[in-house]
């Protein structure tokens, strides 16, 4: 049996050109070298297997090649690596600076590659705090890390610092497509992707992925194959998915997210794949932001063809819902049902059902005239609780009722239709809050008819007859025995500003009890002016309410004032106020 040599070992880069994704740094370097202005203490950090170790060792044998010298020439000898996680004393840091003094017997430099540097003690480091700073002319150290922070402070002053970055999706990409070439294996684009996103950066991981997956596929690598041996959740099904929630088939969407837990995927994983799938279909929808989709072209013209069914208010709406779930799944108890009902609420999002008008007017009779309907009057002392007043020019009065029913509008009614209240609703108890508020909603439903706004007068008027007609009404509700309201509104004279009454009162109690009372008000106001624009503003005016808070000593002397002689009874008796 052949030995198997993996593939981050076999086609590790030899020359800078050969590493993936590192240009500037290599770049960096080449100059360096060709310019002579390398330092003599580099540090190389950035994530796991993105090159640091490699490029190292290229660096290291590339200051010691000569053109005399011949090509397979490794110099093994001038190049010491030290591995910091198990050589982390003071005694190998001792023995590395011992060595340092002995200068190369071939080539010009030793270096010396410290890998996981950030793994020395304390005490080791400040031992090779002074080696590092002034080494011999002939030592260069190149110290490697995947955590920058936890090295000291005056080792970092020290060193000559390159960032290497994450291997991006679609360079992994194309060094797994070369690779697979090399090898004779036939390949998926959308296959590569996967694996080279699964890699999440790290070269030495995508290719250890790539091997993995050849053990299992064989000469032919498909889509399908790496997503069953990775065990990841296919493109197809969230493009099912997002097919379902535009449809709004609900029942559907439930039974594709439980077969996807049948199958051993997480459901954190699936809702947090379904929120980056939204957010691959808004990048898709403008051309300009193609270019941050990182799938293969195959997936990508689905992306461009879902996109075209999607808004961008779906996609925004549907992103924030998935975020959501995806951040309360950790703390949930039911995290089935969090994700289900998540789903219910995205197929929900472009649902279009019956819309209701939410602008309800306050009807004359004339208008039920004109529209062929005659109104049944009804006996006010039979339903003295539920039908509303509304007194017109001549004193007549003529009761209000909901002529629309269901979904049939007023406007529709061809035929002459009776409108009626329920004579049979049973008295209510003025006492009981249940009655209070079934007689308030019998009021409210009263007033709300769905017309067409440009069907109602709109006669104008100005400031004096509003003011006139506001004292009629206060006069009526007096004569009706309701003191108390009718006290309220003539506390401020209304201020007429366009078609709204403006009001100041001292308090905001006086403001709820005339909002309770404006539907009988803004009847009486609309059909004696003929305008059914008019609105009522009221604002509570501080000052005012300070005029009737009086404080005890506010009161004495207002007393003072209308009898001189209280005061004279105070001195005498000696009393306190």
């Amino acid at each position: 049996m052949e030995h198997f040599v993996v593939s981050a070992r076999k086609y590790r880069p030899q020359t800078f050109k050969d590493v993936v994704g590192q240009q500037a740094i290599t770049n960096t370097l080449l100059n360096a070298i060709e310019n002579n202005h390398l330092a003599q203490a580099l540090l190389f950090t950035g994530p796991r297997g993105v090159g640091k170790t490699t490029c190292a060792r290229i660096l290291a044998k590339m200051i010691n090649s000569d053109d005399s010298e011949g090509h397979d020439e490794d110099f093994a000898f001038n190049i010491f690596e030290l591995d910091a996680a198990s050589n982390n004393s003071v005694d190998d840091i001792r023995s590395l600076t011992d060595q340092v003094r002995i200068p190369p017997q071939v080539g010009k430099y030793k270096v010396y590659i410290i890998d996981e540097v950030h793994m020395l003690s304390q005490a080791a480091f400040n031992a090779f705090l002074k080696t590092l700073e002034e080494p011999p002319k002939h030592c260069i150290f190149i110290l490697a890390t995947t955590e920058k922070h936890k090295i000291i402070p005056t080792i970092l002053s020290r060193c000559q610092i390159f960032d290497f970055k994450r291997i991006t999706v679609k360079d992994a990409k194309e060094y797994l497509k070369y690779i697979a070439e090399e090898q004779g294996i036939t390949a998926d684009d959308d296959a590569l992707h996967i694996i080279a996103q699964k890699a999440d950066g790290a070269m030495r991981d995508a290719l250890s992925i790539f091997d993995r997956v050849v053990s299992f596929s064989g000469k032919d690598l498909t889509r399908k194959a790496v997503t069953e041996n990775l065990n990841v959740l296919d493109y197809e099904t969230y493009f099912i998915s997002t097919d379902f929630i535009l449809e709004n088939k609900i029942p559907e969407l439930l039974l594709q997210f439980n077969q996807t837990l049948s199958k051993g995927f997480d459901g954190h994983h699936y809702i947090a794949g379904l929120a980056s799938h939204f957010r691959d279909l808004l990048v898709s929808k403008t051309p300009s932001t193609i270019e941050l989709l990182e799938v293969g072209e195959q997936t990508k013209a689905k992306y461009l063809e879902q996109s075209q069914k999607a808004s961008q208010d779906f996609l925004l709406k549907a992103i924030d819902l998935a975020n959501a779930c995806d951040l309360k799944y950790k703390t949930s108890k039911n995290q089935r049902l969090l994700i289900e009902l998540c789903l219910m609420q995205l197929a929900s999002i472009t649902f279009d059902g019956e819309k209701k008008n939410s602008r309800h007017y306050i009807i004359p009779a004339s208008y039920f005239k004109k529209k062929g309907i005659t109104p049944i009057p009804v006996n006010p002392s039979k339903e003295k609780e539920s039908a509303t007043e509304v007194p017109n020019r001549n004193n007549k009065s003529v009761e209000s009722a909901k002529a629309v029913t269901n979904k049939t509008n007023v406007s529709q009614i061809k035929e002459p239709t009776k409108v009626s209240l329920n004579q049979s609703t049973k008295r209510a108890s003025g006492l009981s809050l249940s009655s209070i508020r079934a007689k308030k909603e019998h009021l409210i439903k009263q007033m709300e008819v769905v017309v067409d706004e440009e069907n109602l007068p709109k006669e104008a008027f100005t400031e004096s007859e509003l003011v006139q007609v506001w004292k009629d009404y206060v006069e009526l509700i007096r004569k009706k025995g309701k003191h108390n309201l009718a006290s309220i509104l003539s506390i401020d004279t209304p201020k007429l500003k366009g078609t709204t009454a403006h009001l100041e009162f001292p308090n905001a109690t006086n403001k709820v009890e005339v909002e309770r009372q404006q539907y009988d008000l803004l009847a009486y106001i609309r059909k004696a002016l003929k305008n059914y624009d008019i609105n009522v503003s009221i604002t509570i005016n501080e000052v005012k309410e300070k005029q009737y808070a009086y404080t005890t000593i506010e009161k004495f002397e207002k007393l003072k004032e209308k009898n001189p002689h209280i005061d004279l009874l105070r001195k005498t008796f000696d009393l306190d106020v």
